[in-house]
């Protein structure tokens, strides 16, 4: 096993950016540009495709952030905004499979809220990160261990709606 922290880093910060951004957006934009990904569409069990909290502001945010800072890491802009649209497009199956299962929108399940959108750009981008199946576990747990820390105080400095 050889670890290489550069690339945990390196995933963990386009990670964090992607997931980061439409929370930051909404912090400045209020509502503007709120529009809902899924339209308000509603399926047959009457739960909302995605909901309401999944906005076009926020993934567009998420992708033009994650395409801005992975230059920074010597990646290139298409890469960043490749791994936002993975990482965005992860958070969306989250909440699709959520609502399917009965969750009220914005509601927590820890497990789904923060792996599919760690793992799967991770394992998109596995062979242009050079990422191992090593450092993509350990990446994602520092992850899911680093929105459970951070998210209740991005809560009470008024930058996250809820605590997790």
């Amino acid at each position: 096993m050889n670890v290489e922290l550069k690339d945990i880093l390196t995933a963990l910060v386009l990670i964090s950016t992607a997931n980061s951004a439409p929370v930051i957006a909404r912090k400045l934009l209020g509502v503007r540009f709120a529009r809902p990904v899924d339209g308000g569409l509603q399926l047959k069990d009457q739960q909302p495709l995605f909901g309401a909290s999944k906005t076009w502001r926020g993934l567009v945010a998420a992708v033009i952030c994650t395409a801005g800072i992975a230059p920074l890491m010597g990646l290139s802009a298409l890469l960043g905004a490749g791994f936002g649209i993975v990482s965005i497009g992860s958070d969306l199956l989250a909440s699709f499979t959520k609502r399917r299962f009965g969750y009220a929108p914005s509601s927590r399940a820890r497990i789904l809220d923060v792996f599919p959108e760690a793992l799967l750009p991770m394992l998109a981008f596995q062979s242009a990160l050079s990422l191992d199946k090593w450092e993509i576990l350990i990446t994602a747990l520092i992850f899911f261990v680093l929105e459970a820390s951070v998210s209740p105080l991005l809560y009470r400095w008024h930058i996250r709606n809820r605590p997790y």
